[in-house]
């Protein structure tokens, strides 16, 4: 059975290793490239996934197997604090299909209108990426613009898609 918790400090291997499978098995999905990934100290994962006032990460859980990843974060400015983005969304390929990628978004979701009284939540997706908008779109998300050559990955570059959900 699918467990879906907050990650902390403690979870930074796990999250590491699946963050490398994630860019090897999904490199136009996930940014940054599987070297700078790589290169990425502990200490500094550590950093990145532990919770925040601004940032919470997510993890999928199969046992003790992480599975499933994403993160949300929002700007600490009183303008633009109402708004949250879903980012680093990825499933292991042989858990895709069971509503893990579902579950991890519900999580982030409520966790941003709980905690920090978000209304709306954006997201980007690589245009190409027809199961990720499909799953984005269920949820309530909608595209509003389409950024050119967003991503480049060896020497093809790849749109993204805007998309935003209102809570309230």
């Amino acid at each position: 059975m699918t467990t879906v918790r907050q990650l902390g400090p403690d979870d930074a291997e796990r999250f590491k290793s699946l963050r490398l499978l994630a860019v090897e098995t999904s490199p136009t999905s996930i940014w940054p490239s599987r070297d700078e990934e790589m290169a990425k100290p502990i200490e500094q994962v550590r950093q990145r996934i532990a919770g925040t006032l601004t940032q919470a990460v997510f993890g999928a859980f199969d046992g003790d197997a992480l599975i499933g990843i994403t993160g949300v974060r929002r700007e600490p400015l009183a303008q633009v604090g109402h708004k949250a983005t879903i980012w680093g969304v990825f499933v292991a390929p042989a858990y895709r299909g069971q509503g893990v990628a579902r579950a991890l978004l519900s999580a982030a979701s409520h966790h941003a209108a709980e905690n920090w009284r978000v209304v709306q939540l954006m997201l980007c997706v690589n245009a190409e990426n027809l199961a990720a908008k499909r799953l984005y779109e269920s949820q309530g998300f909608r595209t509003f613009g389409v950024e050119p050559r967003a991503m480049r990955v060896g020497e093809r570059y790849y749109d993204e898609e805007h998309m935003c959900k209102p809570l309230i």
